[in-house]
């Protein structure tokens, strides 16, 4: 992130959210991060627990949302801080992708985590875009298009992610010559183009769910080198101006709000081992910076204000994370000794 911050200082790239090319690149790597959450799920686990999915990235975020404005209202009494809680109610899921592997919860606990960060995305730009329009008015770049605009978003969508199920399912694991892999790259570049142009992040993330090509661990690789070019990306943000205590107060609001809420529907039993866990997962990234280039033609400071919550959510993740393992380690030890303890022998007369 500093390196990020010194190389738009030293070049002067001072207006990150009036530059056409920073807006494709973080959307490229969020449309990206999308992607690889979704191909990391458990598919079983996850329509065992599509119920706890939708309820996460439904009633979950409006709750989230709910409970970061009701901190932000108190402390500066501005209705348009809305907008912040918005950007920043979501889970970054290129940062769930990139930390998968290190995880220690179990695999249902990393598919509802994965799905909730890649689901949770394309509501939060739909709140964003809505009350954006009713908060800030004509100002506010991102028109809507009222109901037919949602619902020709929604199709577009839909139709992308089906279109390209379809194919993989008929033609992506069959044998291919040379020809045939240039053809399948050439659709892939053009299947990404799309997606990033037109902002069709749902489609990349119901594509993760079914086009999950066998290309080992390097996904995963590219997910860690991508998840740093987001960290630089967002410090280049924070080179216009550093609004240090709204944006501490923004972070610490929604990793309370992700403890909240995370206990409240991981109430049943099953969730037992991965609760806390849950509990401690919010992580912040591109999502909440792409959402607050949006509002920063009209919402001055929102894209500076959000990135510092990103810094803070993310060292809070990893500091409680770190003092969660280390209080469990004597625990898992524990149990790992008494799984080594052989079975009583039996007694020779």
């Amino acid at each position: 992130m500093s390196a990020g911050w010194g190389l738009a200082a030293a070049t002067g790239f001072h207006d990150a959210a009036a530059s056409d090319a920073y807006g494709f690149l973080v959307t490229a790597l969020l449309g990206f991060g999308l992607y690889t959450s979704t191909r990391g799920i458990d598919i079983d686990e996850f329509r065992a627990h599509l119920r706890t999915v939708l309820i996460a990235v439904t009633l979950g975020v409006a709750a989230k949302v709910a409970l970061i404005f009701a901190v932000l209202h108190a402390v500066g009494h501005d209705v348009k801080a809305l907008l912040l809680a918005v950007a920043v109610a979501q889970i970054d899921p290129l940062s769930v992708a990139a930390m998968r592997a290190k995880s220690r919860m179990s695999e249902q606990g990393k598919a509802l985590l994965a799905a909730w960060a890649s689901f949770d995305d394309p509501v939060t730009v739909l709140l964003t875009a809505y009350l954006g329009a009713a908060l800030l008015g004509p100002d506010f770049g991102a028109g809507t298009g009222g109901a037919a605009g949602f619902a020709l978003s929604v199709a577009g969508n839909l139709a992308l992610a089906a279109a390209v199920c379809w194919t993989w399912r008929r033609v992506g694991d069959r044998p291919r010559g040379a020809v045939g892999n240039a053809v399948v790259a050439a659709a892939v570049l053009v299947v990404a183009f799309l997606a990033v142009r037109y902002s069709l992040m749902l489609a990349l993330a119901l594509i993760g769910l079914v086009v999950r090509p066998d290309v080992g661990d390097a996904l995963d690789r590219l997910a860690g080198a991508a998840l740093y070019l987001g960290l630089g990306a967002i410090g280049a943000v924070l080179v216009t101006g550093i609004p240090v205590g709204t944006g501490v107060v923004l972070g610490v609001a929604a990793f309370a709000a992700q403890f909240v809420v995370a206990y409240a529907v991981t109430a049943h039993r099953h969730w037992r081992r991965d609760r806390l866990r849950l509990a401690l997962g919010q992580q912040n990234g591109l999502t909440a910076v792409i959402l607050a280039l949006l509002l920063e033609p009209a919402y001055p400071g929102a894209a500076a204000t959000v990135a510092v919550a990103v810094v803070v959510v993310n060292l809070l993740h990893l500091s409680t994370n770190a003092a969660h393992d280390h209080l469990a380690r004597p625990r898992l030890e524990a149990d790992r000794r008494d799984r080594r303890v052989p079975a009583t022998p039996v007694l020779e007369g």
